[in-house]
């Protein structure tokens, strides 16, 4: 780890589950004692489970952080004004060279807001993904985030074409590659085997864990677990899915309730839609790396699940990740029961999407950038041995 004060410091922001995957690559080379750079992890508690937090810090390989600004829940206006109230002077304090934010979090727009106000430059890693859907919030923080971003580093073309859309500066844009799948590359042989995940549950008499014999299902967006019309639907669906295939369903804590709030918990006890807790990192990278198909409404595992030809179906009407779709192996469904029917039937049959791996999706990313921070940051540094 880069310990010289002299160096330039980049101030890294994580806050939900999902920046911390994106995170932990670029952390790891920000602190290599070639890089040039120095780091500090700011950590701004929007993601709250005490647990869960430790289980992806350990299974990344992440560092504590070095600030913790404790923010934990609330409504998305509350969560957004405790962050900035709370950066502000770790700004003034730490006096950076720039803020790095990944994703499209609370935490990412709360953060770069106070930075750009005091004239810090704000780097974007992620940016330029669009689902053209502004009832997302997400939607929302990633446009904003991006007009305020001195440096805008994408995971594939078309993000910059959609930067290029909105008035964004085409020399501010770098297309750099998934971060996502550097951390994907570096964990894959430490994946928990499905078997394992399995056994540990009580779950080996219907999972054996053998590769292909069984489907993974995530769910958690608003949109399908806060309408307890949709969510009843799209559980009756996926029941009539597990009846065909079995399906392991790492229950997220908001679905949980929803589920409880419904009245709908007969669907937690169905020996085919087996109900797991939350998984940390390594052993859901294990259920993917080994299922015949994953079932998702979330963005990141879109990815993974491309990266590894794995076939996806997302259960969502829109993506802000559409290579994943025209390049890679998902399949875009929404709550529609037949094409959900259709689709996981096609892919049961032999025909599920293969895809290929996008350009750069090759685990050099963080590296790319941290190269293009140093060369605007510390142009003249010479790294030792060299």
């Amino acid at each position: 780890m880069t310990s010289d004060t002299s160096l330039p410091l980049i101030l890294c922001i994580v806050g939900a589950r999902p920046n911390f995957m994106k995170i932990a690559p670029i952390l790891s080379a920000l602190r290599a004692k070639h890089s040039g750079l120095r780091a500090q992890l700011v950590h701004t508690g929007q993601h709250y489970d005490e647990a869960m937090y430790q289980q992806l810090f350990s299974d990344l390989g992440i560092p504590p952080p070095d600030i913790d600004l404790e923010v934990g829940s609330g409504t998305h206006a509350v969560q957004t004004a405790r962050i900035m109230e709370r950066f502000e002077p770790i700004l003034d304090a730490s006096k950076p060279s720039a803020i790095l934010v990944v994703g499209d979090v609370n935490s990412t727009i709360a953060c770069a807001l106070v930075a750009v106000k005091k004239q810090i430059p704000v780097i974007h890693v992620e940016a330029g993904l669009r689902s053209f859907d502004r009832a997302m919030p997400e939607e929302i923080n990633r446009i904003l985030t991006d007009q305020i971003s001195d440096f805008l580093f994408t995971t594939e073309l078309q993000a910059k074409d959609n930067l290029i859309r909105e008035g964004i500066d085409g020399e501010k844009i770098h297309f750099v590659g998934n971060v996502m799948i550097d951390t994907l590359h570096q964990n894959l042989s430490r994946a928990i085997p499905a078997a394992t995940t399995f056994s540990r549950n009580g779950l080996s008499a219907v999972f054996s864990g053998d590769p292909q014999s069984f489907g993974v299902l995530t769910l958690h967006r608003p949109s399908n677990v806060d309408d307890p019309a949709i969510l009843r639907n799209l559980l009756e669906t996926l029941e009539e899915v597990s009846r065909q295939i079995p399906l392991a369903f790492p229950l997220h804590p908001r679905t949980r309730q929803k589920i409880h709030e419904f009245q709908l918990t007969d669907f937690l006890n169905l020996p085919t839609l087996a109900i797991l807790p939350p998984l940390g990192y390594l052993p859901l990278l294990g259920l993917m790396k080994d299922a015949r198909l994953f079932l998702t409404d979330s963005g990141g595992i879109q990815e993974e699940t491309t990266a590894l030809g794995i076939p996806c179906v997302t259960l969502r009407e829109n993506t802000e990740r559409p290579i994943t779709v025209d390049q890679g192996s998902n399949t875009i469904v929404g709550q529609d029961r037949t094409r959900i029917l259709n689709t996981v039937q096609n892919i049961l049959d032999g025909h599920g999407k293969a895809g290929r791996i996008p350009d750069f999706w090759d685990g050099q990313a963080a590296r790319r950038i941290v190269a293009q921070l140093r060369a605007v940051f510390n142009p003249h540094f010479v790294a030792p041995g060299i």
